[in-house]
């Protein structure tokens, strides 16, 4: 979902994030570090502790098997929020607003971790409307009229993931709102307070 935002974000309304001036080559560049640091290594760490057997099921459907990937994956998510802030420093001088982004994206996967020690909250839930509270709080603070559609979109995949989510018997109505809610509370706090 990081991968998804930051498409929209670095390649429909690159005025919001300062990063207008920067090439598409550049930008692809972000777009790729993003993508390998909050997908593809937080997958494999995913897979490597299945086949290890610390996770049960690649669903992981079962409270116990949520911890441990949602903790390393906060910690992932950290270190990338840690590199767009502090060690790449021409970047964040010019636009500050993608650590920003990816620090509210951070909070919420780590908030997911502590839930999860007790709760089964709905961390789809969580992604697709923090999705929603960084477009909406972005479109707001920078005016960007080019994010309605997407906003718009994003909205409606929420809905029908909600909707398959409780399809698929994977979490209840109080998981799915709970997953929503902080979400959106999140990432839409987090862009009008800092962006």
């Amino acid at each position: 979902m990081p991968t998804i935002l930051f498409s929209i974000l670095l390649f429909g309304a690159p005025g919001a994030l300062g990063v207008s001036t920067f090439g598409t080559a550049f930008k692809l560049s972000l777009l790729m570090l993003i993508c390998i640091s909050t997908f593809f290594v937080p997958a494999f760490l995913i897979y490597f502790l299945y086949r290890t057997g610390y996770v049960r099921s690649l669903h992981m459907n079962a409270l116990q098997d949520r911890r441990i990937p949602y903790f390393m994956t906060a910690l992932l998510y950290t270190t990338t929020t840690l590199l767009f802030t502090f060690r790449l420093p021409e970047l964040s001088d010019m636009a500050p607003e993608i650590g920003i982004v990816l620090g509210s994206i951070t909070v919420s996967v780590t908030l997911v971790g502590l839930i999860s020690l007790f709760w089964k909250i709905s961390a789809h839930s969580v992604g697709i409307s923090g999705m929603v509270g960084a477009l909406l709080g972005i479109a707001i603070k920078s005016g960007e009229t080019t994010l309605l559609y997407p906003l718009l979109a994003m909205i409606a995949l929420a809905g029908l993931l909600a909707s398959a989510r409780l399809h698929l018997n994977a979490h209840t109505p109080s998981q799915i709102a709970a997953g929503m809610g902080l979400g959106l509370v999140v990432s839409l706090t987090t862009v009008i307070w800092l962006v």
